[in-house]
């Protein structure tokens, strides 16, 4: 049930980026964050309430809720032109259990693609906290690029090989590809970002507004 939801993570994830890089109107990518931040809502209080008391169940299925509450944010913010300074503080707190539960797929379950997996999402939320939280702009551009390529990389990809039965014959690969892809893709991505600034990009009304400061919305100037 974790593959299906993780599935459309991967979607909402390229959709989202698809927005901060100007290619998706805000207000039509908030439905996407509201279905998938409801199913992600769904499946892990399914999980844990199925798990008769198991620990490590729970522990995992605890972790989806940082994405629901995420993507639910998101499309409040989207819909009603809400500032992201809040969605941006919370995404420091998401970052902060992402790299906690890196550290226990690593360890605790044995799980070395889902530990560099976390540290991916880690590394996203970080940079909607520069975003959102503390309105580095000049990021808004990077950020939507990493974004889209982890809905890809971290979503759909494993969720695929989860679902085929395929993800335990690979997962040791898998980690050492994700990580050598990460470090050589993300680098690249931000030398050739870094010099540009935010672009305009119409808006609902024809207007060029500038991307990034609210809520992952554009904001007009």
């Amino acid at each position: 049930m974790g593959a299906v939801g993780l599935l459309f993570v991967g979607a909402v994830l390229f959709i989202n980026g698809a927005m901060l890089l100007g290619w998706v109107e805000p207000r039509s990518a908030a439905p996407m964050n509201f279905f998938v931040g409801a199913l992600q809502i769904i499946t892990p209080t399914y999980l844990i309430f199925t798990a008769n008391g198991n620990a490590d169940t729970i522990l995992m299925a605890a972790g989806l809720y940082l994405f629901s509450f995420t993507y639910l944010y998101v499309g409040l913010n989207l819909t009603f032109n809400l500032d992201g300074t809040g969605l941006g503080y919370f995404c420091f707190f998401v970052v902060l259990s992402a790299l906690v539960y890196s550290y226990l797929n690593f360890t605790r379950f044995g799980d070395p693609a889902f530990g560099v997996i976390w540290l991916y999402w880690a590394f996203l939320w970080a940079l909607f906290f520069l975003v959102l939280g503390l309105k580095r702009e000049r990021l808004t551009r990077y950020t939507g690029a990493v974004c889209a390529i982890q809905g890809w990389v971290t979503g759909w990809a494993p969720a695929f090989l989860l679902l085929t039965g395929l993800y335990n014959g690979y997962k040791n690969q898998l980690a050492l590809a994700l990580a050598a892809f990460g470090i050589v893709v993300f680098g690249v991505l931000y030398v050739r970002e870094r010099p540009g600034k935010v672009p305009a990009a119409p808006g609902p009304s024809g207007e060029r507004v500038s991307a990034g400061s609210s809520g992952l919305e554009p904001e007009e100037r």
